[in-house]
């Protein structure tokens, strides 16, 4: 073949490169690569604002550049044994594998129903493990205009323990409240509390201790809080604070067990079947 007919082959095959998106615009260069416009698709989420779809494919472009620099650069230094990602593509690929085989195993065969008994029994043989790290509350809350004329009487429904009280306290609530929380069987970390109200405690434990009926306010709001209990950090949380912990850890368990149980199975299978040898 002359050198004629091999330029014009080389030609052909660059030529094909660089006009294959020769309809689209092109975004940046960095030598002989090049960003084009349907290299952003996917990059700025639909319905994002025009001053912020600019700005964040402003970073893309300016990220593909610096990172095409650096890898051009990368190439020029690094010897052919450097570049050999061989062996860590393939260990990549198989460690992917088995994740997703292993996923897929959970998903689709795992039990994933904990019962109450099973609860309650994990968490009876591990309290060590649930000692609280802050302090929690079960209480009422309810955040009202200043100038509401309800306060007196929602502070009085509070204190109710009549099922009609409990309605008639939500419905004004509903209806006057700013904001409001009053399911008290649930536990609530005190310093989520804090975040409502404006109040500066200095010692949490002695607040707690002293107080079980609070009003206070600002120059916006009435804010009132009945206390029906507490747990101060350190000692045992309360199990029903802990329920969804304790089923995550079952949970995991069984995954573990599961995944372990068919590794198992799969290598004393294989082994009747005399399908591997160790040498």
């Amino acid at each position: 073949m002359n050198r004629t007919i091999i330029l014009l082959l080389i030609f052909a095959t660059s030529c094909s490169t660089f006009f294959k998106k020769k309809n689209e615009r092109v975004l940046a260069r960095v030598y002989d690569e090049y960003l084009y416009e349907s290299d952003l698709k996917g990059v700025v989420a639909p319905g994002t604002l025009p001053k912020d779809s600019v700005l964040m494919s402003q970073s893309f472009i300016d990220s593909w550049v610096r990172q095409r620099l650096i890898i051009q650069q990368a190439e020029k230094n690094l010897t052919s044994a450097q570049m050999d990602f061989t062996k860590q593509l393939e260990n990549y690929k198989n460690s992917l594998t088995i994740y997703t085989y292993e996923n897929a195993l959970v998903t689709q065969k795992l039990d994933t129903l904990v019962t109450e008994e099973e609860t309650q029994n994990y968490y009876d043989a591990n309290q060590q493990n649930f000692l609280l790290k802050d302090n929690i509350v079960q209480l009422q809350y309810v955040k009202l205009p200043l100038k509401s004329t309800v306060a007196k009487q929602i502070k009085k429904l509070m204190t109710g323990s009549d099922p009609e009280d409990k309605e008639k306290l939500a419905a004004l609530c509903e209806k006057n409240a700013a904001d409001y929380f009053l399911d008290s069987e649930n536990w609530l970390l005190f310093n989520d509390l804090l975040k409502q109200i404006p109040l500066k405690t200095y010692n949490q434990e002695e607040f707690l201790k002293n107080h079980r009926d609070l009003e206070y306010q600002d120059s916006m709001f009435v804010y009132l809080v009945r206390f029906k209990d507490f747990k101060i950090k350190e000692s045992v949380s309360p199990l029903n604070f802990e329920k969804q912990r304790i089923r995550d850890i079952i949970l995991n368990k069984r995954k573990i067990e599961m995944i372990g149980r068919m590794q198992e199975d799969l290598f004393t299978s294989a082994q009747k079947k005399n399908a591997f040898e160790i040498y």
